[in-house]
């Protein structure tokens, strides 16, 4: 099904790895159309808590691939990708944030990228899409857009300030420096720094606490307040959370996590189950 990404799921993870290697991972049509595709796998299976996308090899993604760029300064057009792999995954209810590859920050799970190398390019709206990212100590972000002479690309102008505030957005857009793992962490354009050889053990630990501890249906709901509430003022962000709230009274996460603090013991909950859009 897949020739330019690998899936698989190892229960409670789901992984989504960019796999060419042999040119870092670079992004294509095909390669965006199979991750797109993943994600609404590991979206529908029950079995799959949270996601990770990551790159095989040295690096994460070093952006577009040059062929592609190629055509465009042609003026060639996007290379077409394949058919059959049409999906649309995320919550419909979450309209602004289903974009070409912002669509990440609507999955009703948590996606990380677990950043482990090169990110360059395009690659670093796709991981600022994710909902958290988890960086090897070998991780190195350029946004590059402006050596290419382009613009912010794929709503990097939108998710940039918003981790990182406006003039520090400003100065990686507009230098295009290479930014290093640990001045990305004080930047707060990772979450978490670890050795490389421990990356990816650290993320599924971090997907196993969640599924061990963790009501899927509040992470879902938790997910989708806070990346909707970005739009919104306090009085009415304020009005939705208590609405919400008196909803999760009344759902059975409610009752077993309560029990479970009251008798305790490990909280068994609900996984998440969807359906298709």
């Amino acid at each position: 099904m897949y020739t330019e990404i690998e899936y698989r799921v190892e229960e409670p993870v789901a992984w989504v790895v960019l796999n060419r290697p042999d040119r870092l991972n670079a992004w294509t049509s095909r390669m965006g159309i199979e991750v797109k595709h993943a994600m609404a796998e590991a979206e529908h299976d029950p079995r799959v808590v949270g996601i990770v996308l990551t790159g095989a090899g040295r690096g994460f993604c070093s952006g577009a691939d040059l062929k592609d760029l190629q055509g465009l300064a042609k003026g060639q057009g996007m290379a077409s990708g394949p058919e059959g792999l049409e999906a649309d995954p995320g919550d419909a209810a979450m309209e602004d944030f289903r974009g070409t590859y912002t669509y990440l920050l609507s999955i009703r799970k948590p996606v990380i990228a677990a950043v482990n190398g090169a990110t360059a390019g395009m690659a670093v709206p796709i991981a600022c899409a994710a909902d958290l990212r988890f960086a090897s100590d070998r991780a190195l972000f350029t946004c590059a857009f402006s050596q290419r002479g382009l613009i912010a690309e794929w709503g990097s102008i939108w998710l940039l300030p918003r981790l990182i505030g406006p003039s520090r957005a400003l100065d990686l857009l507009w230098s295009s420096r290479k930014v290093g793992a640990a001045e990305a962490l004080s930047l707060g354009l990772v979450d978490r720094v670890f050795p490389h050889e421990t990356l990816l053990g650290e993320v599924r630990r971090y997907i196993e606490d969640l599924a061990a501890n963790c009501s899927p249906t509040s992470i879902a709901t938790m997910k989708r307040q806070v990346w909707q509430q970005m739009h919104a003022a306090l009085g009415p962000s304020e009005k939705e959370s208590i609405r919400l709230m008196l909803e999760t009274f009344r759902h059975p996460d409610f009752r077993e996590g309560v029990a479970a603090f009251l008798e305790k013991r490990q909280p068994v909950f609900q996984r998440l189950e969807t359906q298709r859009d």
